[in-house]
């Protein structure tokens, strides 16, 4: 018997990986997991586009605000619950898809999460305080300096990816890379990875577009009703944390917005800088028809 497949779909932010998903499950009739760690909690919809139920089209989507803002959830966390989710899913189907733009959620999915040294208090401690008196600057010159193959796909902007680089590259006297892309762990499935693709400037434009949608759509309210837990993990996120000067009065509306756009593009370079470096399968074209045809290119006809 032939093992189950998992698709994987990946591609930049705005590029349509959602509806690319729910237009090839609507085909294979299988549900989708979400690998994008930005929509994982509730109360954070227009910003990280979580797909709305007109969206969704009755297809069932897993791993979708299932987290409160104030849980700690992280990438391993993830992988132990997805591939739980896995086991189950293939007794029903032979084929479930799992799409986001959190390429180290898929990845761990996919081959299992690489083993990291232990990082002591005292370290994390020294870290957490340089941040504190320093500021964010001050961590991203430090990692440049530690680990120049890390800093060009890690967000920059989240003081917490960051310390916890330096806390590795510290304790192990190593980059945080070196320890990246270990021993793939066995799977009971076999992927098909796709990336979507797109000319950049359009895709730009397509990112500067779809901020301005998410304005239109009530952004600037929904991280309002955020501004209270501005320092917690999950609001370190593109989108709300631009924000978060104009609510305090310290910025004005339309440099919020910019930042926006400037720093979901800075954030869409970084997956394609990791995409370029972790070759998959299958490269499609982001308007590629789904139908018959792309089932049999994929060597998924038999199937349906």
């Amino acid at each position: 018997m032939k093992p189950p497949k998992l698709i994987t779909i990946s591609g930049p932010t705005a590029i349509g990986k959602t509806s690319f998903a729910v237009g090839l499950a609507k085909l294979l009739g299988c549900p989708i997991l979400s690998s994008d760690a930005r929509q994982f909690f509730k109360k954070m919809q227009i910003g990280t586009a979580v797909p709305t139920a007109d969206e969704q089209q009755g297809i069932k989507h897993h791993f979708i605000q299932h987290k409160s803002i104030h849980d700690s959830y992280s990438v391993g966390d993830f992988e132990k619950d997805a591939i739980a989710l896995l086991e189950r899913l293939f007794k029903t189907f032979d084929v479930v898809i799992l799409v986001g733009g959190s390429n180290l959620y898929t990845d761990a999915v996919v081959n299992g999460l690489d083993a990291f040294p232990d990082v002591s208090d005292a370290v994390s401690e020294t870290w957490q305080k340089e941040y504190s008196t320093k500021g964010l600057s001050y961590l991203q010159e430090e990692l440049k300096s530690l680990d120049p193959v890390y800093f060009k796909v890690v967000d920059t902007q989240n003081h917490v990816r960051l310390l916890r680089a330096l806390g590795v590259c510290t304790a192990s006297g190593k980059p945080y890379s070196s320890f990246l892309n270990q021993t793939k762990k066995p799977r009971s499935f076999e992927t098909v990875s796709i990336e979507l693709t797109m000319d950049r400037e359009q895709l730009y434009k397509r990112i500067n577009t779809r901020v301005d949608l998410m304005i239109e759509n009530g952004l600037v309210q929904e991280a309002k009703t955020l501004l209270p837990y501005k320092n917690l993990n999950a609001l370190q996120t593109v989108g709300y944390r631009e924000l978060i000067p104009y609510l305090e009065g310290k910025q004005s509306l339309e440099k919020s917005i910019e930042n926006i756009k400037t720093n979901t593009r800075r954030f869409a370079k970084r997956q394609l800088t990791w995409l370029r470096n972790h070759p998959v399968l299958f490269k499609l074209p982001h308007d590629t028809t789904i139908d018959k045809k792309l089932l049999d290119t994929l060597g998924l006809k038999k199937i349906i």
